[in-house]
C-alpha cells in the first residue's frame, strides 16, 4: 500500500531589501529617521492649490530633486519618482542577475496613475498650441508602464506585469510576488508600488467630498477626510534568508460599492482572518497593526470594527497616512517598508499615529491606537490595504 503523499511546502518567502521616496524623505535612512524621530509635531504635508486651484489642500508631495529615466519614451514624473527609489538596489540586482540569469527575475508593480499627470501637461499644451508636444505618446500612462520600464531599463526578461486594483495595489503587488516565488516561476522579484499626484486623482477624490483641508485625523471623532500623496515603495523578494519574511497574506473582494467599503467590514475581517489561517498564527501572535487608516468617516468606522473583531481592543496600531497622505496604489508597499523597517529595530518602537487623541467613541474601543512602542523587539506586523471595489489585502510580516 502507497504511503499518503506529505502535506505540500510551501517556501518561505523573505523581503531581502527595500527602496522608498514619499513626503517623509528619500531612502530608507532619511525615511526612518523621521518616521521613528523624536519630532512628534512635524507636519511633512504641504499645503497647496496647484492640483485644486479653488481649495488649499495639504498633500504628501515629494519636494526633492528625482532620478533621470535613461529611457526617453518611457519618462514620466512617475517613473522618475520609481527610479528614485529603485536607483540603491541596483547592485544588489546586478548580482541577481548573474547567479540566476536575468530570465529568472520578474518585475510586478501597483499603480494608479502611471504617467497621467504627464498626459494632463499634454493635454494642457495641445489646447495651447492645437497639437501635442513632441515627446508626449499615450503609452506613457498605460497601467503597463512602470513594470514595462523596469523590466527594459534592467535588462529583465522573466514575467512582467503591473496591477492596478486601486489602493490595495502595492500590497496586491506583494502578493503576486510571492505567488511567482512559491510556484518556482522565479527566484527573484522587483515589486512594490508607485503613484504621483495629478490633477484627476486630488478632484477626483474630492468630488466624493472626501480630501481634507486639514492635516488627517484618523480614528478621531474630529476627522473630516483625507490627505491624498505620492511615492513608491519597493522590495527584492527572494527564497533565499533575508531579514523579514513575508509570513502570509489575505486577500478578499466584496464589492460591496465601486467606492465604498462595506459598512462591518465583512471583506477587511475576512483578508485578516485569511492571513492568520495563512500563517498558523491566533490573533495574540500578531504585535502590531498598520491601519489602512485614511480618515474618512466610512473607512475608518469599517476597518475599527473589523479589526476589532479580530484582534480585540488592545493591539498595538497606528495610521501612518497623516504623515505620507493617502499615497494610493503605492501605499500598501510604502507601509510594508514602514513595517520592514519596525521589524529590524531593536527599541521596539512602532509607526506613529499622528492625530489629535479624541478617539470617536461611536468606534469600538482601540486602546493600543498611538501607542509608540512595544517591550521588547517587534516580531510580528501585520498591514492593511483597503480599496474601492472591496479590494482588501491584509500581509503579515514577521521578523526573520
Amino acid at each position: 500500500m502507497s504511503e499518503k503523499p506529505s502535506r505540500l511546502e510551501i517556501p518561505s518567502i523573505f523581503l531581502n531589501s527595500a527602496g522608498i521616496i514619499c513626503s517623509l524623505g528619500v531612502g530608507l535612512q532619511s525615511v526612518e529617521a523621521n518616521l521613528f524621530g523624536d519630532n512628534h509635531e512635524t507636519c511633512y504635508l504641504k499645503q497647496s492649490s496647484e492640483y485644486s486651484t479653488d481649495r488649499h489642500l495639504p498633500l504628501g508631495l515629494i519636494d526633492s530633486s528625482l532620478a533621470v529615466v535613461p529611457i526617453a519614451d518611457e519618462d514620466t514624473r512617475n517613473n522618475r519618482v520609481l527610479t528614485t527609489a529603485l536607483t540603491p538596489m541596483l547592485p544588489e540586482i546586478e548580482d541577481y542577475k548573474t547567479r540566476f540569469g536575468s530570465h529568472r527575475i520578474a518585475v510586478v508593480i501597483g499603480t494608479s496613475t502611471s504617467g497621467i499627470s504627464d498626459g494632463e501637461e499634454a493635454l494642457s499644451y495641445q489646447h495651447r498650441h492645437n497639437r501635442f508636444p513632441s515627446n508626449y505618446h499615450y503609452r506613457k500612462q498605460e497601467i503597463s508602464s512602470p513594470s514595462r520600464y523596469v523590466a527594459q531599463w534592467l535588462g529583465l526578461s522573466g514575467p512582467v506585469f503591473s496591477v492596478s486594483s486601486a489602493c490595495a495595489s502595492g500590497a496586491k503587488a506583494l502578493t503576486s510576488a510571492a505567488r511567482l516565488l512559491q510556484l518556482g516561476v522565479c527566484d527573484v522579484v522587483i515589486a512594490g508600488g508607485v503613484d504621483t499626484i495629478c490633477h484627476m486623482t486630488v478632484q477626483g477624490f474630492s468630488s466624493l467630498e472626501i480630501t481634507s483641508e486639514s492635516a488627517c485625523n484618523p480614528f478621531s471623532k474630529n476627522r473630516n477626510g483625507m490627505n491624498i500623496g505620492e511615492g513608491a515603495g519597493l522590495f527584492i523578494l527572494t527564497r533565499e534568508f533575508g531579514p523579514v519574511r513575508l509570513a502570509s497574506f489575505g486577500e478578499t473582494s466584496d464589492a460591496h460599492h465601486i467606492s465604498a467599503p462595506h459598512p462591518e467590514g465583512v471583506g477587511a475581517e475576512g483578508a485578516m482572518r485569511q492571513a492568520l489561517r495563512q500563517a498558523n498564527m491566533t490573533p495574540e501572535m500578531v504585535n502590531y497593526i498598520n491601519f489602512h487608516g485614511t480618515a474618512t468617516e466610512h473607512n475608518d468606522k469599517m476597518e475599527a470594527w473589523a479589526v476589532h473583531r479580530v484582534f480585540g481592543a488592545d493591539i498595538a496600531c497606528s495610521s501612518t497616512k497623516p504623515l505620507t497622505g493617502h499615497t494610493l496604489a503605492a501605499a500598501g508597499a510604502i507601509e510594508a517598508v514602514f513595517c520592514w523597517l519596525a521589524l529590524q529595530r531593536d527599541d521596539g518602537k512602532l509607526p506613529p499615529h499622528h492625530w489629535d487623541g479624541e478617539f470617536d467613541s461611536a468606534l469600538p474601543p482601540l486602546n493600543g491606537i498611538a501607542k509608540n512602542n512595544i517591550n521588547g523587539k517587534l516580531i510580528t506586523a501585520m498591514s492593511n490595504s483597503f480599496a474601492f471595489g472591496g479590494n482588501n489585502a491584509s500581509l503579515i510580516f514577521s521578523r526573520a
